[in-house]
């Protein structure tokens, strides 16, 4: 056998080489590597839940959806897909508040405020999340989308959840992702080792979601104080959605009086506040379709008596989107339904939302120091400048005396006191009109046959005002006093109604919160008394006996009305009114009225 030449043995042992290489290749195929982690994402963020987890990105996040199988099928069906296997939930605490986040929708289900208290026994932080209200209508920080069928699947899917604490985000700014790193691995052992509690602020959550088309982003920066960033990115296939973050479910104190009516939907545009209650939320004719109010907006929001949550725009421009729903409620065994408030914010444009949300308490002095200021949301109305300086005293008292009830009385003496030669002044006025009511009676008695329009009636009002003129009494000297006090009431009124500080602060006995209607009336039927008294007391400058009697029910009518009002407003009524009591009856003694005289009838053949 003729041997075979180096040639041939080398092309051989290359078709067999491949030959092998083939079917190696096509029998044993080698297992795919896992994907890299982004390394943008490398600061290992911890499960929100308490479960430590490694250095991960939305491979690994999509790794541990993966354990349940219908996940799996669609991330291998789809790798762009990111979704979470279970519900969790993450709080998020400061010192001012505790908000209960859920991954179903990356949403709010509870706010509370640490300094603030409802009124349940024993009271706990004010939660100004109604879930009754939500788990029907929706919750905060859920989605408004253009196309209703993507934002049921925005808001019931079950988001990724990332947490950064605040050193992490500090280096993730300065791009150091290993120092990031090792930083979150201390944050999560630290919560580990503190047993699993909640995340303290600073810090950022990050809400990821896609089903390969719709992918949705939350971020969620939580601030030590009351505001809180939001950033909101969607896209369809790639392509930017409008977007708008919403407050739905109800907003509040739920203990207050009427309180789903009270709450107010707001937004300011061209320098303007616009407040829009509850029956003008919507569409006109149907108030379940959302109405839209364009931007740019400087903020909008939602309120109630005492607490707000504002949305400022943060370089983005918000338009405001508001509508109302029926909420069902049983009362008395019967089932009602009571309207509720809804908002959002956010873009028309596609542009990723980035907004500053406030959520607290419409304390002036905090307002006041927010870019753009809400100072306005205390609503003061016309009555500010007087408002102000009114509430100003007000704390400055309370730096002095803890009771915010004797703050109220101190402060009415002082108003009363400043406002005493005024007082006198009209009460001197009304003592000189009464002196001459009969004497000014007679003339109208003569002339009271001639109608209005009649020539001779011009000649009853020059003896009129001559009788005047010979007393030196001017006509508006009486009124014009009561004129000037009545913006102060009004600013009271304002302050003693709208002050937070009222809110919950007992006096004593039986007023346990002066910003809520006395439960046993007691001041506000002391008000009427003391009202009563000192209309007797005052001298009348009518002598008509039908204004007299209109005057004798005045009293009642105020008493009325002051009922439903807060006790505050009685405590500073009721203590006005007994020191009116008091100052009336020293100038009663000072210069009484002279005894009453026969006037001389002048006989004028009318």
């Amino acid at each position: 056998m003729k041997e075979m030449s180096d040639q041939v043995r080398g092309i051989l042992f290359v078709v067999a080489s491949l030959l092998i290489l083939f079917a190696w290749g096509h029998f044993y195929k080698p297992p795919v590597p896992p994907p890299q982690a982004n390394p943008a994402q490398s600061s290992a963020p911890f499960n929100p839940q308490g479960s430590q987890q490694g250095a991960t990105g939305s491979a690994s996040s999509s790794a541990t959806a993966a354990k349940s199988g219908a996940a799996k099928a669609a991330a291998a069906a789809n790798p762009t897909v990111a979704e979470a296997s279970e519900e969790k939930t993450v709080v998020v605490e400061s010192a001012l508040y505790r908000v209960e986040l859920s991954n179903r929708g990356g949403v709010v289900k509870t706010w509370q405020l640490n300094k603030y208290m409802d009124d349940q026994k024993p009271p706990r932080p004010l939660d100004l999340v109604n879930d009754s209200v939500a788990q029907e209508l929706g919750w905060p920080f859920s989605l408004l989308m253009t196309d209703p069928q993507l934002e049921a699947k925005a808001n019931s899917a079950l988001y990724q959840v990332q947490a950064f604490g605040a050193q992490s985000m500090a280096v993730e700014k300065s791009g150091t992702g290993a120092n990031a790193a090792t930083t979150a691995a201390a944050v999560a052992a630290a919560r580990a080792a503190a047993g699993q509690g909640p995340l303290q602020a600073p810090i950022k959550i990050i809400f990821h979601w896609s089903d390969g088309h719709l992918n949705v982003t939350k971020t969620l920066n939580f601030s030590e104080n009351y505001q809180t960033t939001v950033e909101v990115e969607a896209t369809l296939d790639g392509k930017p959605q409008p977007v708008a973050l919403a407050w739905r479910g109800g907003f509040g104190d739920k203990a207050v009086y009427n309180a789903a009516q009270l709450v107010t939907v707001y937004y300011k545009t061209g320098g303007k506040l616009n407040l829009l209650q509850y029956k003008k939320l919507g569409v006109s004719g149907n108030q379940s379709q959302p109405a839209v109010q364009y931007g740019p907006l400087e903020f909008a929001g939602v309120e109630d008596q005492f607490f707000t949550a504002a949305f400022l725009p943060d370089g983005t421009d918000v338009s405001l989107w508001h509508w109302m729903q029926n909420h069902n409620v049983t009362a008395d065994g019967k089932q009602t339904s009571e309207p509720e408030a809804q908002m959002a914010a956010g873009t028309t444009t596609g542009a990723p939302l980035r907004v500053r949300v406030f959520v607290g308490p419409k304390d002036l002095s905090l307002l006041e120091k927010i870019q753009p200021p809400l100072a306005e949301l205390v609503n003061f109305g016309w009555t500010g400048v007087i408002a102000k300086p009114l509430l100003w005293i007000l704390q400055t008292l309370h730096s002095k005396v803890s009771n915010w009830g004797w703050c109220i009385v101190l402060m009415t003496l002082v108003i009363n006191l400043a406002m005493f030669p005024l007082k006198m002044k009209s009460w001197r006025s009304m003592q000189k009109m009464q002196k001459v009511g009969p004497e000014i009676r007679q003339i109208q008695d003569r002339y009271k046959k001639y109608s209005m329009s009649d020539p001779r009636k011009k000649k009853m009002n020059e003896e009129v005002m001559a009788v005047y003129s010979r007393e030196g009494i001017n006509p508006l000297g009486s009124c014009l006093p009561m004129v000037f006090q009545m913006p102060i009431w009004w600013a009271l009124w304002r302050v003693l109604n709208g002050a937070i500080e009222l809110r919950h602060a007992p006096w004593m006995g039986w007023i346990h919160d002066l910003s809520a209607m006395d439960p046993y009336y007691i001041l506000p039927i002391g008000m009427t008394i003391m009202m009563y008294l000192m209309t007797k007391m005052t001298p009348q400058t009518t002598t008509d006996p039908a204004q007299q009697k209109m005057m004798a029910l005045m009293p009642l009518m105020m008493g009325f009305i002051f009922f439903r009002l807060s006790s505050g407003l009685n405590l500073y009524m009721f203590t006005s009114n007994l020191v009116g009591i008091g100052q009336q009856y020293y100038l009663n003694k000072s210069e009484p009225l002279p005894a009453k005289g026969k006037f001389k009838k002048k006989v004028i053949d009318a």
